[in-house]
Order: structure tokens, then sequence, then C-alpha cells
């Protein structure tokens, strides 16, 4: 999508801190992290939120998620914790309308947020 920000971080048109890198996804370090480590991870091809991936590619939403996972093994999180957000909406806090999955770890979330 030709407006994106993330299709063009994801076609290195925007330099972003990667974290790390598949055929299908990203990985980069959030601009404005909410805990000691929060990442982004967004799949290379553009959906507008979660819900128009898993029926537009339920193969890729895998994928995606599996690299979530494995985004925050790399990143040591694995063995204490992390959460996964993924906003969707206007009501749920989505800023960016391309699917993405915020990991945050490095301290303990509790809930609520905050």
């Amino acid at each position: 999508m030709a407006d994106c920000l993330f299709c063009a971080i994801a076609a290195g048109e925007i330099p972003a801190a990667l974290v790390a890198e598949s055929a299908q996804c990203i990985a980069f370090r959030d601009i404005n992290p909410q805990a000691p480590t929060h990442v982004l991870v967004v799949p290379r091809q553009h959906y507008a939120d979660a819900a128009a991936l898993t029926a537009g590619d339920p193969a890729l939403a895998a994928d995606w998620l599996a690299e979530v996972s494995r985004v925050a093994a790399e990143l040591g999180l694995a063995d204490a914790g992390y959460r996964i957000v993924i906003n969707t909406g206007d009501d749920g806090g989505q800023t960016v309308r391309h699917v993405h999955a915020h990991v945050l770890g490095g301290r303990a979330m509790g809930w609520p947020p905050g």
C-alpha cells in the first residue's frame, strides 16, 4: 500500500531498528517503547488488521504468530514471560492500519496494563 508506514519500513524505504526478519515478516523496535523491550512484528504483506489477515491469508497469520514467538525467544523473553498486544480499529487503539503485534517484556507487566 503506497501510503502505509509499515509497508515502507518493510520495503526498506524508511529506516527502522530491525531486530529480526524473515521472508514473511519483519520485527523492529517501537519508537515509543512502553516496556524495556518493545518490538513490533509486522507481516511484509499489507493487511489492515488481524481480522483481515486471518480471513485473507490464514497461513500467513500462522507464520506471523510463530514469528512473534520466535522473536520473543530471541530477545530472551520466553522464560520470564512477555505480553503480545494486537490493537484493532479505533476503539482498540490501532494507529497504523497495517496489522502488527507489539511484543513487550523485560519487566513484570501486571494487569491492567500500565
